[in-house]
């Protein structure tokens, strides 16, 4: 049975993450009224690791999950029913700069869902997005990262993942071919 290719082992995924925390902290000025919002589920994961990173430096950052089950633009077209996370998001985006958070950016859909489903939270000033893995050769709508992990430049039967050590045992990136993509 043939495994998914680590592309970015645990010693390199804590640098990158320090990387982009450290990227936010240093283009974020001290003056904006920021605020992340992690998209469920495993960007409200990538989220939580960088607010811990962040905190000491800038205690001001407000925090939300976004689900996006029902923007999706394949909601009714799923053979199987999609399973929706909680949104928790207790504050209006109203002129703030939002910090758009999820582990891989692919097609782009999630994330024109996660714009549309931000729209309920009021109108930010500035909307950045930050991600783990951008697969920056796929995209099906205009969508552009502002901070990346790791890009990949693969092709599209294969498959990405970020394992998290809070719910997989360790953090790494892995890279599979379609046909292995369950292993």
């Amino acid at each position: 049975m043939q495994k998914g290719r680590v592309i970015l082992d645990s010693h390199i995924f804590g640098i990158t993450l320090a990387r982009l925390a450290h990227q936010l902290l240093e283009h974020c000025e001290d003056h904006e009224e920021l605020c992340i919002v992690g998209i469920q589920e495993k960007g409200v994961i990538l989220a939580e690791r960088l607010i811990e990173i962040i905190a000491p430096h800038k205690k001001d950052i407000e925090f939300g999950k976004l689900d996006i089950t029902f923007y999706r633009d394949d909601f009714r077209i799923r053979n199987l029913p999609l399973k929706a996370s909680k949104t928790e998001v207790d504050f209006l985006v109203d002129n703030k700069h939002v910090i758009l958070v999820d582990d891989v950016v692919y097609t782009g859909r999630t994330i024109h869902a996660a714009m549309s489903a931000l729209q309920d939270f009021g109108r930010p000033s500035k909307v950045e997005l930050l991600c783990m893995v951008d697969r920056r050769f796929n995209r099906h709508l205009p969508i552009t990262t502002n901070y990346a992990g790791i890009s990949v430049d693969s092709i599209d039967e294969s498959y990405v993942r970020v394992q998290w050590k809070k719910t997989d045992g360790q953090d790494q990136v892995l890279i599979y071919s379609a046909k292995n993509k369950d292993e």
